[in-house]
């Protein structure tokens, strides 16, 4: 069973940064990108479980603080040559607060 989750207001991140929210499976970073679009992926980068929520945003990616791997926030997908995935979370903003759509146990 899946619900949706108010997490925080859009103003409580900042442009280019990103939110840390515990969930039961780990942790999940929440994304706001320069022109305001919102995304959720699991706070684990493929490569070496670097965490994402501490990297830059830069368009719609993220490179993780270890090794540098380019992630996509649309996608989860790491940028080629790299090879993985962060799993995403659907996400969506109304009226400038962030909700996020948790499976049960995650």
């Amino acid at each position: 069973m899946t619900s949706w989750v108010q997490v925080c207001r859009l103003d409580d991140i900042l442009p280019r940064g990103a939110r840390v929210i515990p969930a039961a499976k780990g942790e999940i970073a929440v994304f706001r990108c320069s022109d305001d679009q919102v995304f959720a992926l699991h706070n684990r980068c493929p490569h070496k479980h670097g965490p994402l929520s501490e990297g830059i945003v830069h368009g719609h990616q993220v490179a993780c603080p270890l090794h540098g791997w380019v992630i996509n926030l649309e996608s989860g997908a790491a940028a080629a040559p790299d090879i993985g995935c962060a799993p995403k979370l659907p996400v969506k903003l109304i009226d400038g607060t962030v909700w996020l759509q948790i499976a049960e146990g995650n």
